[in-house]
């Protein structure tokens, strides 16, 4: 596996990546071969899956992140209860917006190795998927998704990195990382790499964010899932 540079770990370029076309997605194209695998797989059990988030720019990381901070997204508890923002300091918004969202050049989905799963076939009609922990629990819409992914998704070279919580990121039970690549890039996106990428960005609170950035990256980049050993070798055909 090539190693990711310094700009497509943090998502300001996208040479590492491919459009999908057939799967609505963006992906690194190791990854992207073994999706098509893992989809042709959860076919087999009637799941329909489908990715509704994969690649993301600095960029789109970027605009996620401000709006959340001017309060045009709404702000997530731990319990997904839509916060008042207006009654939090700058280092509190900081921190209830790293519950759900990463800060931009933090996120695993600049790497082309994240995607975000649904199965449509489950989802009634004219409803939004919400990604939330509750659609992927027994009595969830995507109860069946949610006791597939982790019997099925390691042979495909795939892991949960947000399985349980960890102080960090929440569990997120529909996101699913490609380790042959993602396992290498973790460690080469460092603190320095980071700041770097950070520096001179328009991003809202930024300097609580700076003084905070050692703590941000230790619990919201590296507090994550390890690969077993399944799924750092990858699919098996």
């Amino acid at each position: 596996m090539s190693v990711l540079s310094a700009e497509q770990l943090t998502g300001r370029v996208r040479s590492h990546v491919l459009d999908l076309p057939e799967s609505d997605c963006v992906l690194h194209p190791d990854a992207a071969a073994a999706f098509l695998d893992l989809r042709a797989a959860a076919s087999q059990s009637d799941i329909d899956l489908v990715a509704v988030s994969s690649f993301r720019t600095f960029e789109r990381q970027l605009l996620i992140w401000n709006d959340k901070f001017h309060g045009r997204r709404a702000l997530l508890g731990r319990d997904g209860s839509v916060l008042d923002r207006g009654v939090m300091t700058e280092e509190q918004l900081v921190g209830a917006i790293l519950l759900w969202s990463a800060l931009p050049g933090a996120s695993r989905h600049h790497w082309g190795t994240e995607i975000d799963l649904i199965d449509r076939a489950a989802l009634p009609p004219g409803q939004r998927p919400q990604l939330i922990a509750t659609e992927y629990s027994p009595a969830g819409v995507f109860a069946r998704l949610g006791a597939w992914l982790p019997r099925h998704c390691e042979q495909h070279g795939f892991f949960l990195p947000y399985d349980r919580d960890r102080g960090g990121v929440q569990p997120e039970p529909w996101h699913v990382s490609f380790a042959p690549v993602s396992n290498a890039a973790l460690p080469a996106l460092t603190l320095e790499v980071l700041a770097a990428a950070l520096s001179g960005a328009p991003l809202a609170g930024a300097a609580s964010v700076h003084r905070q950035l050692p703590d941000i990256h230790a619990r919201y980049v590296c507090a994550v899932a390890q690969p077993s050993a399944a799924a750092l070798a990858g699919p098996r055909h």
